[in-house]
């Protein structure tokens, strides 16, 4: 039954035919479980654990690599090769493919675990009248109809409409649903609010929330995925997981680069067509598999096999950054998304506010010799520690408050009345509350106001544990005065009463809304002497027009408190003895902002990132909080900034895009609006933070491109988040993203050093088979420089340190290529001149080398028909290792240099020297001892193909390699002359050669 909420109770009952006072019948049960189905949230068929594996090898480049590796086998195979050499390219590859497997399997489960833990918050059991007698039954066989008893601490066991008050109010605590700060109050009325919400709906018990006062009855109106809980799970499954900027751009570079590779290695393999007759391949099949052999060793060279292993590694080690920052990173690549963000949709509740409750403002009645004389005093320390001072008008701290009447009153009543908790958790270091959040605030003010009597009270308290400092103060005014009766609060009175005995005298302690106390006051205590006088008509215009003040324009949960003296022959209370009270003071609560929540909303407006601040709160309230945290400094007017969730969904469709565009400020949210909102700011091209602590923010953070829950919110938020803040603080995702966008920057570094090393593989192999020369590299030395030598360098260019101004400048758009037009042109002429450095070493040692043959060019071109022709040098001299070595080692050490370069992308290596980056350097120096290990380690030389070099031969290598710091020193400064937009003899095209695609794909 969707629309309970708005029908009477006698009509609601009358849809299921139950009677209040007996219950469903055994049939009627029967019946509805088979209309209604079960109270469980069904579990969705999951993908089999094949189709997981196999989806992490549907990439474009993936797919080239295991054809590779397929192929090197297969040739192995053809040409009768045997022992690890024949076997080891194809092998490394396919362990490669596996860890990235393995690492996308893992991924993929999280979602999953978001819906396992959404059934921890259905309730095990459920007290139903059936038959005329009440029982315990498991939730699960609740039925719609069903007359279901609650009380203190139960769980709702299914989504129910109330039908009897068994108390004076009932009150749920429903923050995991709506998110909102306060437990709330339901009512047997039926609700007739337009397209209600669930706040709205104040006569619905919502399964999975918690009673925390009070004591009902209710029929069930809906179970299992019908309900609240059940909506959300269905909001989780429908929710497709976002692929990140960076991984866009990634898959879209490599759709780009396995195309270019296609095409190279085809044409490399068209090329020698007319080597295939040569004689040393012993026929046309052997030269066309050796030239095939050509074209895989040129994928192999083309692919940067390393650089899903250094791009994980990267952002992992951003992630240990950000956890130092407080900010845990449950899903890799949203350290990047990070980067990009351009507005963050953020909760108000916990995140932007302390989410502890405090005293910030008193007033009192100071004087009414000369009329009356109101002093507000303002209250330090925004949680729920007892630590804070309390400050008169004009700023000076009060040294002793405990010794002013008014003020001592207010505490006696705050610490009496009361039924909360508060208490120090030491292994979370902070003070807890148990209770209600206004009950805690008021204990908590009565340790800030100490105790009279004791001229060293704030030293004195301050030597205490904080065990013990704790409740200190409560604690004596609990043992000073004796408990002898309750007026509980009910919603006609709006206050509730304690009656005390203290030294022969029995006192009244009453607590409420202002406007309920006053009301009830006859008197009032003077805070200048603490005398009692006639609270006359003037005093109590005074005291509201003070009280309108505190609720309206500071929007202060206001409350007041107010005493009075009885007989001490009474022991019992009455509605009758709360007349005539004496007025105390008022107090000023709120939730308060984070100190540091206005610096951060300064920086989102420096880096150009808008904050879209949502709650479930009402309007006024969550305005008078921006105000206050600086979200609306920017803006004059709110009229256009500020909406309800109702206000937004009346706008026509256009109205509500514009409205996206200016919106700082939703209120009155519930689950799907969150989720709405996300999915049409990301129709506007935006990249959507969305933070969110309960179960009904799940799929708001799934869809979002980075999901943030917070640390003290539900497993199942965070579950289906990419990022956990342990603070609860809005500043901490500011930090982050900081953070995020100094990780892409590296990233990019990375990226540009390994597909620039590549390009040099590629022009070296190319423009060898190109020359006709024997092959320059083999396909296992090939894999050496790509996963060692290229992996550790890349790696640590990842700790490249984070620039200063990196939150002034506005986010990077989306669709942004990683490689821009300039920037190939860069790698191409870096990656030019690696390829010919290795190129240039190789043909060194035939040529001109004083332990080679000194062969001229002519011959070396001639290779092939060696064995044919009458030749002054044995033809094994083709096949000696110390050319490949030389090629190599130049290859290596180039590559080293290219490292350096990519310490900044446009400032040079006097600016940012070597040593600014120590892991990279230490990378090279590894890298470079790591080589040395197998030129002059004998197993490993015979398996890299390699042999140790002479001084002579290392300073050629040095030579070729060093020249390649100079040609990007000169690409630099053209770089910060035209902000990287050279005037080239052509032009591209497009401004970016990288494929584009749609921002999503919807």
């Amino acid at each position: 039954m969707e629309d309970a909420f708005s029908r009477s109770i006698s009509e609601v009952l009358g849809f299921f035919g139950v009677d209040p006072s007996q219950g469903l019948t055994d049939d009627q049960v029967l019946h509805h479980a088979r209309v209604y189905g079960k109270n469980v949230l069904p579990e969705e068929k999951r993908a089999p654990f094949w189709k997981l594996i196999l989806k992490q090898f549907d990439d474009l480049l993936v797919k080239i690599l295991i054809v590779a590796a397929v192929v090197s086998f297969l040739l192995a195979l053809i040409n009768g090769e045997t022992g690890i050499i024949a076997f080891l390219e194809p092998s490394v590859i396919l362990m490669i493919l596996a860890a990235n497997a393995a690492v996308g399997v893992i991924t993929e489960t999280n979602a999953e675990k978001a819906l396992v833990e959404l059934r921890a918050y259905q309730a095990d059991i459920a007290t139903v009248m059936r038959n005329g007698c009440f029982s315990i039954l498991p939730a699960t066989e609740l039925v719609p109809g069903d007359i279901v008893e609650v009380a203190v601490g139960c769980k709702i066991p299914a989504d129910m409409r109330m039908i009897e008050m068994l108390s004076n109010q009932l009150r749920v605590d429903q923050a995991i649903l709506t998110g909102e700060s306060c437990s709330v109050e339901k009512e047997l009325e039926a609700t007739r609010a337009v397209n209600a919400v669930y706040q709205d709906k104040t006569n619905i018990l919502f399964s999975g929330t918690v009673v925390v006062a009070g004591r009902a009855r209710a029929v069930v109106v809906g179970v299992g995925a019908n309900t609240a809980m059940g909506n959300i799970r269905d909001s989780i499954l429908q929710t497709d997981d976002e692929v990140t900027p960076l991984k866009k751009k990634l898959d879209e570079f490599g759709t780009f680069l396995a195309k270019v590779i296609a095409g190279i290695c085809a044409l490399v393999w068209i090329v020698n067509i007319g080597h295939f007759r040569d004689p040393s391949h012993g026929g046309i099949l052997s030269g066309a598999i050796h030239y095939f052999k050509i074209a895989v060793a040129l994928a192999v060279a083309a692919i940067p096999e390393g650089l899903p292993a250094v791009v994980t590694t990267c952002l992992a080690l951003g992630t240990k950054r950000m956890a130092r920052l407080n900010a845990i990173v449950r899903s890799l690549p949203s350290v990047e998304t990070l980067g990009c963000t351009t507005v963050i949709c953020s909760d108000k509740t916990g995140t932007l506010t302390t989410n502890m409750m405090s005293v910030s403002k008193i007033c009192v009645v100071h004087s009414v010799l000369h009329g009356p004389q109101l002093s507000e005093y303002n209250v330090s320390g925004t949680t729920y520690a007892p630590d804070g001072t309390i400050f008169d008008s004009t700023g000076v701290q009060l040294e002793f408050p405990a010794q002013l009447p008014c003020i001592l009153h207010m505490a006696m009543g705050s610490a009496l009345c009361n039924e909360s908790t508060l208490q120090y958790n030491p292994d979370k270091g902070n003070y807890e509350k148990i209770g209600e959040s206004t009950e805690v605030a008021l204990r908590v003010f009565a340790e800030k106001v100490g105790l009279p009597g004791f001229t060293s009270m704030p030293f004195a308290l301050n030597m205490l544990s904080k065990h013990e400092r704790a409740s200190y103060c409560n604690h004596h005014w609990e043992n000073q005065f004796k408990k002898i009766s309750v007026l509980e609060f009910s919603r006609d009175r709006k206050m509730m009463s304690i009656l005390c005995s203290r030294n022969q005298s029995h006192i009244l302690f009453s607590k409420g809304a202002p406007e309920s106390i006053i009301s009830r006051c006859s008197s009032i205590l003077c805070n200048e002497d603490g005398s009692t006088s006639v609270l006359t008509s003037s005093i109590r215009a005074e005291l509201e027009a003070r009280f309108q003040s505190f609720a309206g324009n500071e929007m202060l949960r206001c409350l007041a408190i107010a005493i009075k003296l009885l007989p001490v022959s009474q022991q019992s209370l009455s509605f009758d003895d709360e007349q005539d009270l004496t007025f105390i003071g008022l107090v000023g609560m709120l939730d308060p902002p984070r100190e540091e929540v206005r610096n951060a909303m300064l920086s989102c407006m420096n880096a150009g990132i808008r904050v879209i601040v949502v709650t479930g709160d009402n309007k006024s309230t969550a305005e008078s909080l921006c105000r206050k945290i600086g979200a609306f400094d920017h803006l004059v007017d709110l009229a256009d900034h500020s909406f309800t969730a109702s206000e937004f969904e009346e706008l026509p469709a256009m109205q509500q895009t514009m409205a996206l565009q200016r919106m700082a400020l939703f209120t009155r949210v519930e689950p799907s609006h969150k989720q709405m909102l996300v999915e049409a700011l990301q129709h506007q091209n935006e990249v959507v933070a969305m933070t969110g602590d309960g179960v009904n923010d799940a799929p708001a953070l799934k869809k979002a491109d980075i999901g943030i829950a917070m640390g003290s919110g539900t497993a199942v938020a965070k579950s289906a988040s990419d990022m956990v803040l342990a603070d609860d603080n809005f500043a901490t995702i500011v930090a982050a993203v900081a953070e995020g966008r100094a990780i892409y920057n590296n990233t990019k570094q990375f990226i540009r050093y390994m597909i620039s090393s590549n390009i040099g593989e590629v022009v070296c192999i190319f423009v060898a088979a190109v020359l006709g020369i024997p092959e320059t590299l083999a396909p296992v030395q090939l894999l050496w420089v790509n996963l060692v030598t290229d992996g550790l360098p890349a790696t640590a260019i990842g700790f490249n340190k984070q620039d200063s101004d990196v939150m002034k400048s506005k986010p990077r758009k989306v669709n942004e290529a990683v490689v821009t037009g300039w920037l190939f042109f860069r790698y191409l002429v870096i990656g030019a001149y690696v390829g010919l450095a290795t190129i240039a070493g190789f043909i060194w040692w035939f040529i001109y080398s004083d332990s080679g043959p000194k062969l001229p060019y002519a011959e070396l071109m001639s290779f092939d028909t060696c064995s044919t022709r009458a030749t002054t040098y044995p033809c094994s001299i083709f096949e000696d290792r110390h050319p490949s070595t030389v090629s190599m080692t130049v290859l290596v050490v180039v590559e080293m240099f290219n490292a350096l370069n990519n310490l900044s992308e446009n400032q040079s290596l006097l600016v940012i020297p070597p040593w600014s980056n120590l892991w990279l350097v230490a990378s090279i120096v590894i890298t470079m001892i790591l080589h040395m290990l197998i030129m002059y380690v004998r197993p490993l030389a015979v398996l890299f193909s390699v042999t140790p070099l002479s001084w002579a031969e290392w300073t050629i290598v040095l030579y070729l390699s060093f020249p390649v710091i100079i040609i990007d020193e000169i690409l630099k400064f053209f770089s910060r002359r035209s902000s990287g937009r050279l005037r080239l003899p052509f032009r591209f095209r497009r401004h970016e050669l990288l494929p584009k695609k749609e921002l999503r794909d919807k």
